[in-house]
């Protein structure tokens, strides 16, 4: 498959025109980014152009795809067709790194340099293992509206960050509060959000949060943000018990405590993504005399457990009596890919938790939204995500 453009221009190269391929670095650079044109089907043609020397070029992260390299130039590309509603993130990647994407356009993985559309992944300054990273946003001409991603400014409710005192994780958690805009805490619901540096700086779910409480979407909320180094990251997400001992008998006392915050299991809730995701669902399964609401984006359910077996938490879901909880889960459809050491699709994993939580009768909202495992799909889902759990 290829764009009829691309097609016209590779055509002219190997006439013996090399400067067609300056013609299609041109177009590229005015398009801003990869060239867009109406598929079939409710599909575009996306046309990917990256110019440099390398052995391999691969777009990576939302669109999986190996770029072509035009003979006897440094110019590669590659079109595929993907649906119109697609808003994802991608970069670009030559062989194999661990590195995060940088700016640059060149190295090891990096932005698209022609696609002024970036998101940043700002380090966490309390976290000495975390480094910056970027991404490019592709939105294709039907993604999805983002109502409460913009807007006239709204009071922002205080934040500050305090360090929070756990035994059952050997030492203090750093954890980011989110008190509502000129509002009382007393009384208040209370959220905990995993991956809370992240939560903050890419989600953007401070901004989401006041302008739901301010619209009236929401009740005034006290937002727990916990930080967590990446190298703890994995040991300590899931369905560790040491970790659901923090959250639920040690965090949510404490903001008992300081806050006054509500005591009604079906006014505190869990929220995060992969395997924070998980973590949310895991800890309210765990402890629903604390938690009455869990949110996970893209959870990573293909988990192993203390059995060493795939999927434990659905297993959980499965056998244990179904508990007092309302549960929201979303996923991306391109999410097909194997998870590690061979494990289920996220898709997959995700589908069949939805359908043992529908089998044991739990109240649940379960979407599966155009895009991969990325955050532009899950801060635009988010709202209605709360909306559902804690509206009015």
């Amino acid at each position: 498959m290829i764009d009829e453009r691309i097609g016209t221009l590779l055509a002219q190269v190997r006439a013996g025109a090399p400067e067609a391929a300056d013609r299609l670095w041109n177009a590229a650079r005015a398009a801003g980014g990869p060239l867009i044109s109406p598929g079939t089907g409710g599909t575009s043609l996306v046309t990917f152009v990256w110019r440099g020397e390398a052995r391999t070029t691969t777009v990576c992260w939302g669109v999986e795809a190996s770029l072509a390299r035009v003979p006897g130039t440094d110019l590669w590309h590659r079109t595929v067709a993907v649906p119109s509603r697609l808003r994802t993130l991608y970069y670009l990647g030559h062989g194999r790194t661990g590195s995060p994407p940088d700016a640059s356009g060149t190295g090891a993985t990096h932005v698209d340099p022609l696609n002024p559309r970036t998101v940043a992944f700002p380090r966490d300054p309390g976290d000495p293992t975390d480094r910056d990273g970027y991404a490019s946003l592709l939105e294709l001409p039907d993604a999805p509206p983002e109502p409460w991603l913009s807007g006239p400014p709204v009071p922002a409710g205080p934040r500050e960050q305090l360090e929070v005192p756990s035994a059952a994780l050997g030492g203090a958690r750093r954890v980011t509060v989110h008190r509502p805009a000129g509002a009382s805490t007393v009384d208040a619901n209370v959220l905990v959000v995993f991956d809370g540096h992240l939560a903050q700086a890419v989600l953007r779910f401070p901004d989401l949060v006041d302008r739901l409480v301010a619209a009236g979407r929401i009740p005034p909320v006290v937002v727990l943000y916990v930080h967590i180094e990446d190298a703890r990251r994995e040991l300590e997400l899931g369905s560790t018990p040491e970790y659901t001992e923090f959250v639920a008998r040690e965090l949510i006392p404490w903001a008992r405590a300081e806050y006054r915050v509500a005591t009604d299991p079906a006014r505190a809730g869990l929220a995060g993504a992969s395997l924070g995701g998980l973590t949310a669902a895991h800890v309210a399964l765990a402890a629903p005399d604390v938690f009455g609401r869990a949110l996970s984006h893209s959870g990573s359910f293909w988990r192993t457990g203390p059995d060493g077996e795939p999927e434990w938490l659905t297993r959980q879901f499965a056998t244990r009596p179904r508990a007092d909880l309302r549960l929201y889960l979303d996923v991306g459809d391109r999410e097909t890919g194997p998870g590690p050491a061979g494990a289920a699709p996220q898709v997959d994993v995700n589908r069949r938790l939805r359908d043992v939580l529908t089998a044991k009768g739990y109240p649940l909202d379960y979407r599966e939204y155009p895009g991969g495992h990325d955050y532009v799909n899950w801060r635009r889902l988010f709202p209605d995500a709360l909306t559902g759990l804690f509206g009015h």
